[in-house]
């Protein structure tokens, strides 16, 4: 039973969070995915260290909640909490000024020892939080959280507080793992002793790999893409993790990041120098304007404006940009560039300025209000990556109508519709090989269309800016993969976009019923319209018998043929569009995917229907035969027979497809008894039913071809012209004795012959 009064409760663990500390990507995702989750309904606690580089308006708002000591190898540590309201949600800074209070982040000496306490403390903490506060999930992102999930199963494992705790760690980048020399497992970590965890740490013969541990230990994994999540399980992106990600694929899973569209919108952005939306643009001209006079560019609106906002480093594209820069430049493209880096990008990119005065600005800072101007003001915004995880830039270029060129790549590709010339259809440029040539071919098709054809520019960039890249929905693909690992809680109705969820498995039962229902309508509805023309047809059945008793004298037997024709020719018609509907239930019955008893005992009904249609029009045939002795007569009964069969046939022929199928059967079987008739009067009953019998495997034959002919339905109207002049042809010229295997099957059918007429005389009663 799902418990309806426990909300999800997350604890939620970074080394960086916005607006707290943010180098990077994480941090936008710390900042933004636990607010999300808090709106759809969810109880979540983030924990970042507090480092000294924090503003200190936050850290005079926040309050000292516990202490503690942690146990990390041989030492103990202090540790504390210190908890901050912040938008909603709640926070817990890791309080120890030896470890984290510093001007940087990370790219210290220590740095294994530090987050391997971070770790340890997150997994310590869980028993020190708010009242009524128990984890469900215990959310660690990448390598600096990722000996928590390794802790949490050697050193807790088994407390009653701890069992219910689901671990899922995130990959934001799989370049970065952690790596450290493997004295830290026993002096720092204190697993050395326990051979499960010292083998799963181990990356080579003297190294461990924090991230390695998490991949191992984590009940789930989760990155930053779709995409990415397939290809860090290849050599080229795994980064020497690939073999651990192939193992545990069936645990990981991408889900795409979102932005913060409340912080990105050009329509309430006060750090970009005009506000503009989607629908009203002309803002965006003022931005331009603005940021080619501040990078000392020419001041010209048509001139396309590319920026890149960027690390300056290989994995980024920056060779790419080194190669292409010149052509680009050369060819009438501005180009804006801000970011540091290796020291080799930041000098050639210094050049290109002094090469290209005003067409090209380079600044080598880190300035985010500067970069928020670009993204509002660029035409164009490059992201040649070799490889990224998920990307934020391209879609913060999006929400501010700025194009994006990137490389079809992890989140990239993801995010990127490229555009298509025919269709019109895209958000942005995109291009397949980490070549600059081709990047770029991809930086001119761009430039091209800005010049060319201003229109479908515009729907272009009208097509991105509409795009939505909110947190609501990444958030709720994270819902579903915790409430998965906890299926005891019961999901919150208010949760966006739960129909989603719900819908699945309710689509996936109905379907068969949906099936069912359009076979059950074509066997009730053929039953109830033939159910008139059945008794008629039985009622001719009965006239048949009498007749054929009658034909025994040949007084009578003028007046029973030219009665039996009109009988034969609406009989034959009822039968052929009997067919024709009882046909339409097969068909429908072989898509269902229902038991196979239901179409097995239907099957026989549907043949004996087949039969009818058959044994009807041999009938005639054979009748007419009957009827007069001299082969004179007989020729002449075979060509009315000719000309009544091919009207019987056509007028179902057109409704349904299998009915010239049918003629070529019954072409085939009536060959047969067609050499029976020469028997004559007592005969002609038993030769009838013989046709029947004989007609039942080969019509059933036929009816598994049906595809065949469906496949081909052009030949059909001259199949049912051939049909008829074949059965006329064929009738007298085989008038041989009947084979003994055709005797047999004489004999077969009497029995239903007798319950037949019995049923008949019934009817007729």
């Amino acid at each position: 039973m799902a418990d309806s009064s426990k909300k999800m409760q997350i604890v939620f663990a970074s080394a960086e969070c916005a607006p707290f500390v943010k180098t990077g990507g994480l941090g936008d995702v710390a900042g933004s995915l636990p607010a999300a989750l808090v709106r759809a309904g969810a109880e979540v606690i983030v924990m970042v260290p507090k480092y000294a580089t924090i503003k200190d308006e936050y850290k005079a708002r926040m309050e000292h909640f516990s202490d503690f000591y942690v146990s990390l190898g041989w030492r103990n540590e202090y540790c504390g909490l210190e908890k901050l309201e912040h938008d909603g949600v709640t926070y817990m800074f890791i309080d120890n000024e030896r470890y984290f209070a510093r001007d940087y982040p990370y790219g210290f000496f220590d740095d294994g020892e530090r987050f391997a306490f971070f770790s340890k403390a997150i997994t310590e903490s869980l028993q020190h939080l708010p009242e009524g506060f128990e984890c469900d999930i215990l959310h660690c992102n990448d390598w600096q959280t990722a000996l928590a999930p390794v802790f949490l199963r050697e050193f807790y494992q088994g407390l009653p507080l701890y069992d219910r705790v689901k671990t899922v760690f995130s990959i934001h980048n799989v370049a970065f793992q952690g790596q450290f020399s493997d004295t830290v497992m026993e002096d720092i970590l204190g697993v050395a002793h326990i051979p499960a965890a010292a083998s799963q740490l181990r990356c080579d013969a003297c190294s461990i790999n924090y991230m390695l541990g998490a991949l191992r230990y984590a009940d789930a994994i989760t990155t930053v893409s779709p995409t990415y999540a397939n290809e860090i399980q290849t050599p080229e992106f795994g980064e020497g993790l690939d073999g651990v990600l192939r193992e545990r694929s069936y645990a990981l899973q991408g889900i795409l990041n979102g932005i913060d569209v409340a912080g990105f919108d050009p329509a309430t952005d006060k750090r970009i120098a005009a506000n503009y939306t989607v629908e009203d643009r002309s803002g965006k001209a003022v931005c331009k304007a603005k940021l080619q006079e501040e990078l000392g560019l020419e001041v010209r609106d048509d001139r396309p404006l590319m920026v890149m906002v960027t690390r300056l480093t290989r994995q980024k594209g920056m060779d790419l940009v080194m190669y292409a820069l010149d052509r680009i430049l050369a060819g009438g493209v501005q180009v804006a560039v801000l970011g540091t880096g290796d020291r080799d990008y930041e000098d050639g990119l210094r050049y290109f300025q002094d090469k290209y005065p005003g067409t090209m600005a380079a600044r080598i800072e880190f300035d985010p209000a500067l970069s928020q101007r670009m993204y509002a003001a660029a035409d164009m915004f490059l992201m040649p990556s070799k490889f990224e995880p998920c990307g934020l830039s391209q879609i913060i270029a999006m929400r501010y109508g700025t194009l994006p060129i990137v490389r079809e790549t992890g989140g990239l590709k993801d995010t990127v519709i490229p555009y298509n010339e025919f269709t019109g259809e895209g958000t942005g440029f995109s291009f397949s090989n980490f070549n600059g040539d081709e990047m770029g071919d991809a930086v001119f098709r761009a430039a091209r269309l800005f010049w060319d054809n201003r229109d479908a520019w515009n729907q272009l960039v009208t097509q991105a800016m509409s795009q939505d890249f909110s947190w609501t929905r990444s958030a709720d693909k994270y819902l579903d993969l915790y409430f998965f690992m906890h299926p005891e809680i019961e999901r919150p109705a208010a949760v966006v976009d739960e129909p989603e969820a719900v819908a699945e498995p309710v689509a996936a039962e109905p379907e068969p019923k949906a099936e069912e229902k359009p076979a059950v309508e074509a066997e009730v509805k053929p039953a109830a319209k033939p159910a008139a023309k059945k008794t008629t047809a039985r009622k001719a059945t009965a006239k048949k018998a009498t007749a054929t008793k009658a034909a025994a004298s040949k007084t009578t037997a003028a007046k029973t043929t030219t009665a039996k024709a009109t009988t034969t020719r609406k009989r034959t018609t009822a039968a052929a569009k009997k067919v024709a509907e009882a046909e339409v239930a097969p068909e429908v019955k072989a898509e269902t995917a229902t038991a196979e008893a239901k179409p097995a005992a239907k099957a026989p009904a549907k043949t004996a229907a087949k039969k009818t249609a058959a044994t009807t029009k041999k009938a005639t045939a054979a009748k007419k035969t009957t009827a007069t002795k001299s082969t004179t007569t007989k020729a002449t009964t075979t060509k009315a027979a000719a000309k009544t069969t091919p009207k019987a046939v056509a007028k179902p022929a057109g409704k349904v497809e299998e009915t010239p199928s049918e003629s070529k059967a019954e072409a085939a079987v009536e060959a047969k008894p067609a050499a029976k008739t020469t028997t004559r009067k007592r005969t002609t009953t038993t030769a009838k039913k013989a046709t029947t019998k004989a007609a039942a495997p080969k019509a059933e034959a036929k009816a598994e071809d049906k595809p065949a002919v469906k496949a081909e339905p052009a030949p059909k109207a001259a199949e049912v012209k051939t049909a008829p002049k074949a059965t006329a042809k064929t009738e007298p010229a085989k008038e041989a004795p009947v084979s003994p295997a055709a005797k047999t099957e004489e004999k077969a059918p009497t029995k239903k012959t007798s319950v037949r007429k019995a049923t008949a005389t019934r009817k007729r009663h």
